[in-house]
């Protein structure tokens, strides 16, 4: 508890002069996107397909078979975030606006911080997530796994994929997927 603290309250010293915010369920810009990164916690997207009756489409990793999450990915710089939903969307999945219609995004950022021997002597301390929900334009969409990051996928509950995911991404996963407010 005090670590996560810590990584906090860099990240609140960090985002404060830039007009962002932190409370008790993620971060939140107040102005504007510009700037969502920080030498502690790296700016990103998740990606959730979602199809009118609840299902999500979730991909299996590569480096751990057996785990399942969404898409997602880092912003590069100066990139918007829907923009960068886009191209996370079409790189690791192979879907485009020929197969989905971006229908909405979650109110507020999500920050998670990264287990100890993933951020091992890295400057990041874990991400900040904006998440953008996609609904198919017809039901028989398929989705090409792009081989280096995901290898299969499946429409599953969202519950399902929140106890699949690695551990240190529930949280997140619960305050979206669990509870799913979209904007």
């Amino acid at each position: 508890m005090r670590e996560r603290r810590s990584a906090l309250a860099a990240f609140v010293r960090w985002a404060a002069p830039r007009g962002w915010f932190v409370h008790e369920r993620g971060v939140g810009r107040a102005v504007s996107v510009q700037g969502v990164g920080s030498r502690h916690f790296r700016a990103g997207v998740v990606i959730v397909v979602r199809r009118p009756g609840g299902e999500v489409l979730a991909f299996e990793r590569v480096d751990s078979p057996g785990q399942w999450q969404l898409p997602q990915g880092g912003l590069e710089s100066g990139e918007l975030p829907e923009t960068a939903a886009w191209r996370e969307l079409a790189e690791e999945t192979g879907l485009g606006p020929e197969h989905v219609a971006l229908v909405g995004e979650h109110p507020e950022w999500t920050l998670y911080e990264w287990p100890r021997d993933v951020v091992g002597n890295g400057a990041r301390l874990g991400q900040a997530h904006r998440w953008f929900f996609f609904e198919p334009l017809d039901g028989d969409v398929e989705p090409r796994p792009d081989g280096r990051e995901f290898s299969a996928w499946r429409w599953v509950q969202p519950g399902w994929l929140i106890n699949q995911v690695v551990p240190f991404r529930r949280p997140g996963y619960s305050q979206v997927l669990g509870g799913a407010r979209v904007t």
